[in-house]
């Protein structure tokens, strides 16, 4: 079994910086691509004040945040990814801009024993998989946000993923990385977001009818149920386009209703009010 030292991470928004801090935070080297210098700039800030703000609450030592920070490299050019040992692609849930960088990673990463994952929380895998010339190394390593805090990686193999990238991306999430990992079926919604996604629309529609205020809904989950926090809230700070996109890839695989994203939803996407990382949700934020 190879051992994995070199990681790529394909985008650095929310979730793929997350997933970058988490790597090398566990001594892998990391790359980060984005698409352009400007968003590669946001990404690099994104990170270092990220690693600061641990570093100034005691979760690592200022050596290990210039260590770590030593660690991470920056491209806009995905050809840079041709020695990795494992690439991680958390882009925008978006079915034809996946199998694009799919397509792309499969020519560029010249290592024949390196895994190409993917960090969709709803896409099936296998259409992944079937994008590049070697299906048998795709996989699914889905992490939760923030992923320097959340212990849980869903590892979801696709029909065509071998049991020897099964076994190294289990043995990377849960040694190197210091994560819990469950595995699912490449099925729609994998095991959280099948069970979560229902509830936030549930809460969504409860709120669309008027049924009771935003702040009763969060409250009554957190008080009555011992949820850390509210659907409405939980809903902002995963991004209510990734909920509307989650929930669309659900109900286009299994047509229940539970799984349709409510006028409302649709509307504050249109809208731009996609929740905390626009200023603007169901609850307005600083």
């Amino acid at each position: 079994m190879a051992d994995i030292a070199r990681v790529g991470v394909v985008g650095c928004g929310q979730m793929g910086a997350g997933i970058a801090e988490v790597c090398a935070r566990s001594g892998l080297e990391v790359r980060v691509a984005e698409t352009t210098g400007e968003a590669l700039e946001i990404g690099r800030t994104r990170l270092h004040n990220s690693l600061s703000k641990a570093a100034e609450r005691g979760k690592i030592t200022a050596e290990e945040r210039d260590e770590t920070l030593a660690r991470l490299s920056f491209t806009t050019d995905l050809g840079e990814f041709a020695d990795r040992d494992l690439v991680i692609e958390a882009v925008v849930e978006n079915e034809q801009v996946k199998t694009e960088i799919f397509q792309v990673l499969d020519q560029v990463v010249t290592r024949p024993d390196a895994i190409l994952a993917s960090n969709t929380s709803s896409i099936p895998l296998v259409k992944l998989a079937v994008a590049t010339s070697r299906p048998d190394q795709v996989i699914g390593i889905h992490f939760f946000n923030p992923a320097p805090v959340q212990r849980l990686v869903e590892l979801i193999p696709a029909l065509t993923t071998s049991d020897e990238t099964i076994k190294r991306a289990e043995a990377v999430v849960q040694n190197v990385l210091d994560k819990h990992a469950i595995r699912a079926q490449d099925r729609s919604g994998f095991v959280v977001n099948a069970l979560l996604i229902p509830y936030l629309l549930s809460a969504i529609r409860m709120f669309e009818s008027g049924i009771a205020s935003r702040e009763d809904i969060d409250n009554g989950m957190e008080m009555g149920c011992a949820h850390p926090m509210g659907p409405l809230k939980l809903a902002d700070l995963i991004g209510l386009d990734t909920v509307a996109s989650v929930a669309d890839s659900m109900y286009a695989e299994y047509k229940e209703p539970l799984y349709a994203a409510p006028p409302l939803l649709q509307r504050m996407v249109d809208a731009g009010r996609l929740g905390r990382k626009t200023g603007s949700g169901f609850y307005p934020y600083a």
